[in-house]
């Protein structure tokens, strides 16, 4: 009996938030952002979420011209959807309407090349490659133990190490993104304008100002207060209601 109370439940939160996101989508388009964006964010309080939820969201902010509630929404919608070029377009054009000019640092060396290898796919792409390698690698061992001449059996060898050294590449790169995943806590501001200081302290002095809508990476937490650091290697902290972490 509770296994069905359970389902009944899951179905009913389901069919609610298809119908408020069916709701959403209608007002968005006779141009009633404010009630779309109460629609969405029914169907996100019943527990429910979407890469095409999240960009519709950001979309409805950016038609008010709500910075950091837009990018907000759109940076949701690349962690569930990171491939979905019509979101990064968006997000490009949210983020020109921010303050904040953040240069980005880039990497050198091998970090450099190890990550832009390892981002080509999310770590769950990574583990349906490795999946593919896996079964390659099966059955070119099959075939190498059933091969009856030694030609066979060398082309089946050659194979089963090709694709053991692929399947270990992308079980390593597929465990590197899943780490960088974790480990990356990136934040938007949502305060108008913010003070991040040298210490976790109201009395320390601010180290430089930021404006709404700008990203930055959360490194620690104490109490109240947050170390973020920006894209071009700046640090501070900063009070938590000042930010909001994406993930």
């Amino acid at each position: 009996m509770k296994h069905l109370v359970y389902i009944f439940l899951f179905i009913t939160s389901f069919v609610f938030a298809q119908s408020g996101f069916e709701k959403g989508n209608v007002l968005y388009q006779k141009g009633q952002y404010e009630q779309a964006i109460q629609a969405y964010e029914s169907v996100l309080d019943s527990h429910q979420q979407s890469a095409e939820l999240y960009f519709n969201l950001g979309n409805s902010y950016f038609k008010l011209h709500k910075v950091a509630p837009s990018i907000y929404y759109y940076e949701k919608a690349l962690v569930l959807h990171p491939e979905d070029a019509d979101v990064a377009n968006n997000l490009k054009f949210a983020q020109k309407l921010t303050i904040d000019e953040v240069k980005e640092v880039p990497k050198v060396g091998f970090s450099k090349l190890l990550r832009d290898f390892t981002a080509i796919y999310d770590f769950n792409t990574w583990a349906w490659i490795s999946v593919v390698f896996g079964f390659l690698f099966l059955g070119f061992f099959i075939g190498y133990y059933f091969s009856l001449t030694a030609s066979s059996k060398r082309i089946f060898f050659f194979g089963m190490f090709v694709w053991l050294v692929s399947l270990l590449i992308s079980l390593a790169a597929g465990i590197f993104e899943k780490n960088h995943f974790v480990n990356e806590r990136p934040a938007i501001v949502f305060a108008e304008v913010v003070e991040v200081k040298s210490e976790p302290q109201k009395a320390s002095p601010a180290t430089f100002i930021l404006h709404e809508g700008t990203k930055v990476f959360v490194e620690e937490t104490l109490g109240n207060w947050k170390k973020i650091q920006l894209t071009d290697g700046t640090e501070g902290w900063i009070q938590n209601e000042a930010i909001r972490e994406v993930k």
